[in-house]
């Protein structure tokens, strides 16, 4: 056993064990709260032009810019929505991701084809830049929101 005087000048003791437990706890504890010097903070943003088209061939375009930086570019996607006068039409951007902390532009179409309710004028317009995390199959485990931008855009019509 060591001894170890207080500061009342009495002596108390501390066995092995645990001096080397209370070691062993701040070596944990410093571990745990102290981040590595290196470490970094990603930044995702994504952006809907404030524009939107309908093609002659009865397709909306939506598009804007990104920026990625995830630490696994792999399965990230671009998924946005038009919703208007209560129709909403989803899809993904066309394209791969680039996850290389420069913008990009990005640019998704969908055919109106099956969705009539959409027209020239005023829409909600939704980006989002996602990770999708495949499972043991052939569904998603999870997917992740890193971006969003969500606004209201004019639909122009061109048909």
């Amino acid at each position: 056993m060591t001894a170890f005087t207080d500061s009342t000048g009495g002596t108390m003791g501390t066995t092995g064990p645990r001096m080397a437990f209370a070691a062993l706890s701040a070596l944990a504890a410093t571990t745990v709260f102290t981040a590595p010097a290196d470490a970094t903070v990603f930044e995702n943003r994504i952006s809907v032009r404030q524009d939107a088209h309908i093609g002659d061939d009865g397709t909306v375009t939506l598009s804007g810019t990104y920026v990625c930086e995830d630490p696994s570019p792999v399965g990230v996607q671009i998924a946005t929505a038009l919703a208007q006068d209560g129709t909403r039409l989803g899809t993904t951007a066309k394209g791969r991701v680039i996850c290389d902390g420069r913008k990009h532009a990005w640019r998704s179409t969908a055919s109106l084809r099956f969705t009539k309710g959409i027209h020239a004028g005023k829409a909600r317009a939704e980006a989002r830049l996602e990770v999708v995390r495949m499972g043991s199959g052939l569904m998603p485990r999870a997917i992740d929101t890193l971006a969003q931008d969500d606004r209201t855009v004019v639909l122009f019509d061109h048909r």
